[in-house]
């Protein structure tokens, strides 16, 4: 799901009680700049993942082919790379995080209005290219975004702060590859995309107009902090206890589930379901589940101990998966597409809360933005080798649809066990910056 922060563990734990009133105005300010923020950038995401792949279908491309479309999202696997200097670099006059933020979202709107000028027949490869800067710039600003959460959220405020955030991606997700998808059959792609474009520069308009918070840790000496001391800090955050186990949980628990997601939308336009109802139904209505998932997982990550959220969660997400397996064994019905398609993302979607709330709860803020990103790569790599894999088994292999959605829950079932290892740190202190 794209890289949107979400829920921390318990933020009465800091210790830190404000007064009410005060909070809901500041939240209200902050919450609703924070969704427009990753609303976004959770558009181009939203089209490459839920559109690109029925318009290639249609045009008929293969199965094994669009199963290589992840690639197109390859800068939110390697933004980590170039996280430190976006962490280190920035104009104290126009706001550290906001001289990233500002190009980077007029960046991605003229890409938006170029991409409406690309014939829908014969450009593919531009097409193609016009999606990957596209997430090229989303996922940079991302990582300024991530900085700028931990800036602005106070302790007391992460939990609402953090759901805003996952929320408000999602319904980039949903307007991108939904809402927009569905219209096009009025407005065309031009209008498609030059409605992504007017969208990106409404946030840069009220982003622009936004005073920046000076960072809550410490008083601007991150902004001259050397490469040493940046990469020492990681590296120090990396080696605590726990960690390699941390890392491998967080890079695994998609990788069965978007293995189903790659070829589930295939499936659909393969049984015969037009495109604006795939937009419908999982472009929209899906995408809606799963916001609605997502902020009651946020609510679960806070009202139940983290390590009991995640097995629930990862337990309830098995359901849906065999569910689509069922529907490629029994044939679709729209009754069974739509109730399988919204169980799926509701669950999917507590789960990915839950599971952004235990990653935030390990973020060491001396180096916020570049840890949270590295775990965030981590999280993106381990569900990159699902689709090509999806897509061969398909195509070379010869798999059914309802061999490779068995495989995805098997998968899933199978992430279970990673759980045990993870019972010991389920308390652990998040990474405190030292004095």
């Amino acid at each position: 799901m794209a890289s949107p922060w979400l829920l921390d563990d318990n933020p009465p734990r800091d210790g830190v009680h404000a007064p009410r009133p005060p909070v809901k105005k500041l939240s209200v300010r902050k919450l609703g700049l924070l969704s427009a923020l990753y609303f976004v950038q959770g558009m181009p995401f939203g089209f490459q993942a839920t559109a690109l792949p029925v318009y290639l279908r249609m045009q008929g491309v293969s199965v094994g082919a669009i199963g290589f479309i992840g690639l197109l999202a390859l800068p939110w696997l390697f933004k980590a790379l170039w996280a430190p200097l976006v962490d280190r670099y920035g104009s104290a006059r126009i706001g550290r995080r906001k001289s990233w933020i500002l190009p980077l979202q007029a960046a991605l709107a003229a890409t938006c209005a170029v991409a409406a000028f690309v014939p829908v027949e014969g450009a593919l490869p531009a097409l193609l290219g016009l999606i990957f800067l596209m997430n090229l710039f989303a996922a940079t600003q991302d990582i300024a975004v991530d900085g700028f959460a931990v800036d602005s959220l106070r302790p007391e405020e992460l939990g609402f702060g953090n759901a805003a955030q996952v929320v408000g991606y999602k319904l980039g997700m949903l307007t991108g590859g939904g809402l927009l998808v569905w219209a096009s059959q009025y407005i065309g792609w031009k209008g498609l995309f030059l409605s992504m474009a007017a969208l990106s520069l409404s946030v840069f308009t009220l982003m622009a107009f936004t005073r920046e918070p000076a960072p809550r840790e410490s008083s601007g000496s991150e902004e001259r902090k050397s490469w040493r001391e940046v990469l020492g800090q990681l590296k120090e955050a990396l080696l605590l206890p726990g960690t390699a186990w941390m890392l491998l949980f967080i890079g695994t628990y998609k990788l069965g589930e978007t293995m189903s997601d790659v070829l589930y939308k295939l499936f659909l336009v393969d049984a015969g379901i037009r495109p604006e109802q795939i937009g419908l139904w999982v472009g929209t209505w899906g995408q809606g589940a799963s916001i609605l998932g997502s902020a009651l997982g946020g609510l679960l990550a806070t009202r139940v101990p983290l390590f009991r959220a995640l097995a629930l969660t990862t337990t309830l997400r098995l359901f849906p998966l065999l569910g689509r397996w069922w529907l490629a064994q029994t044939g679709v019905t729209e009754a069974g597409v739509i109730g399988v398609t919204i169980a799926e993302e509701f669950f999917g979607g507590a789960l990915t809360t839950v599971v952004f709330a235990f990653m935030m709860s390990r973020v060491d803020r001396r180096v916020g933005a570049t840890h949270y990103t590295l775990f965030a790569s981590i999280e993106v790599a381990g569900k990159a080798p699902a689709g090509p894999i999806a897509g061969q088994l398909f195509d070379r292999a010869h798999w059914s649809y309802a061999q490779v959605f068995l495989l995805g829950a098997g998968l899933s079932a199978a992430f279970l066990f990673l759980l045990l290892p993870l019972r010991e740190q389920k308390d652990a202190p998040a990474p405190q910056p030292s004095s």
